[in-house]
Parts: structure tokens; sequence; C-alpha cells
């Protein structure tokens, strides 16, 4: 890259430390916030930070600012659980396309909930039918940015998110009759997350769809028994049944692509 300039739409749990990495590597970063009480974090990271909200009106200015001279734009926010959630994200997304130039490319965060339950491997061939509201609106997403960008767009889904204060032992914490204990799970950590993204954009690996997932898959019920143990919580009661419902994660393009290792290849080395 040139200009060596990235936009990052969504500066959270992964964009944040994602934009410092970045800056680590002499990009200019342009980082995005919905919260003004946000901007004087971002700026003592080093962050040109833009305040806005897609899907309001008068934003055209400040996207026009923020996505300009950025070689990749990253979009990293998730739909919000909320009703009608396929309709909003999408018209979120929409607002974005008209700002992004024909030179620039994207990634697009997207998640491994487009994925229904198999009870086997999926990998990213996969006909997908989301299951939950979430999956059908990254799916739709997914879909809308591939018509728009075609070949300048890479689709990344992250399996289940963890690392730093996104600590797996408080997800089931005290819950009872949990279901699918014998289940394997799909998770990557955030040091991982932002290593697959820097090796997109150093392999300049475009116009693909890649899976992000840790290399291996514990149990469900031994992993986040285990987890809540550590952190001295109530650990979650599974239902004493046979009946298992999931999905296994294929990281092998991620990994043959990329030439990418993982860096925190077992989610049980953080539990144990």
């Amino acid at each position: 890259m040139k200009n060596k300039q990235i936009s990052i739409l969504g500066c959270g749990w992964l964009g944040l430390p994602l934009a410092k990495h970045f800056i680590a590597q002499n990009y200019t970063v342009k980082g995005s916030t919905t919260s003004a009480e946000k901007v004087e974090t971002l700026k003592e990271v080093g962050i040109q930070p833009y305040v806005f909200t897609l899907g309001t009106t008068d934003n055209d200015k400040v996207l026009t600012d923020f996505l300009a001279n950025s070689d990749v734009v990253v979009i990293n926010f998730p739909p919000k659980r909320i009703p009608n959630i396929e309709e909003i994200y999408q018209k979120q997304i929409q607002a974005i396309l008209p700002f992004i130039n024909e030179t620039q490319h994207v990634i697009f965060v997207s998640s491994s909930s487009v994925y229904q339950n198999t009870n086997t491997w999926v990998t990213e061939i996969q006909d997908n039918q989301p299951e939950k509201a979430s999956g059908k609106a990254v799916f739709a997403v997914e879909n809308l940015l591939k018509a728009t960008l075609n070949k300048r767009l890479t689709i990344l889904r992250f399996a289940g998110l963890f690392g730093y204060d996104r600590v797996p032992g408080r997800f089931l914490a005290n819950k009872k009759d949990v279901a699918n204990a014998k289940a394997p799970i799909n998770m990557i950590h955030q040091d991982d997350c932002i290593g697959l993204i820097h090796a997109i954009i150093h392999k300049n690996a475009w116009g693909e769809i890649i899976n992000g997932c840790a290399d291996k898959h514990p149990l469900r019920e031994v992993f986040y028994v285990l987890a809540a143990k550590k952190e001295g919580l109530v650990p979650p009661e599974f239902k004493d049944t046979d009946e298992v419902s999931f999905k296994k994660i294929s990281n092998t393009k991620s990994k043959e692509l990329l030439n990418y290792t993982y860096q925190h290849p077992d989610p049980l080395a953080f539990v144990k």
C-alpha cells in the first residue's frame, strides 16, 4: 500500500486495538465512534476521530472526510439486537456505500452466525441459511456489499470472540438447563482477529470470503464450566441429554491463503 491509510468504521472492542496495531505499523488511521465521549480516547492513541451514526441525516461531509484518501475501509460494527434488525442493518451499510470510491478496498467483519448448524464442518463455500435474526442481517449485508464492491471486498467471518476484557467465564455463568453440552465450540481470540485483518491487507487478498476461528474446538460443557470456575463464578448446568446441534468452523482457508498461523489455537488454554 502506497498511502498506508486506513479507515475503521467502529472503534469498539476490536476496532480500537486494531487501530492501535496499524498505528504501530505507521499507518494513518481514521476511526469512527457513535459517542462523542469516546473522541478523547481515540485521540490519545493517535486515531483521527469521527463521530457519526449511520442511517441518520446530515452525515455527507463527515463520511466524505472519514473515507478520504484511505486505501482500505474496515466495516466493523455488528447489527444491534432490535426489531427489524435485518432491514435496519442494511440501511446503515447502504448509507456509507456511496462514499466508498472505486479504488478503495473493503474488509467486512462478518460472523460465523451466517452458517446454520449442520452437525459437521462448515467452510466458506457453504450454502448458507442463517437461523437467527443477527445471522440473517449479517448475511444480507454480505450480499449487499458483494453486489456493490465485487472483487474489492473481502468478507471475514469470525467465530465467537474472546480475549482481554471479553472473558468467556462470564458468558454462561450461573445459567441452568444449557443446551448442547457435547457440541464443539468455535472461538477466536482478539489477537487473531487483528492478525487476520493485517494478513489480508498485507497479501492483497481481495475478493475472498475467509473464516476466522481457532484450530481447536473443545466441547461446550468442558470449556464453559472451566471458564466459569477460573473466574470464581458459578459454572453453568447443562441439560442431561444426548441431543446436540452444532457446526465446526473450518479455518483451513485462512491458514493456506494467508499463510497464517493462529497465535491462540486452543481456547482451552485460557480457561485451565
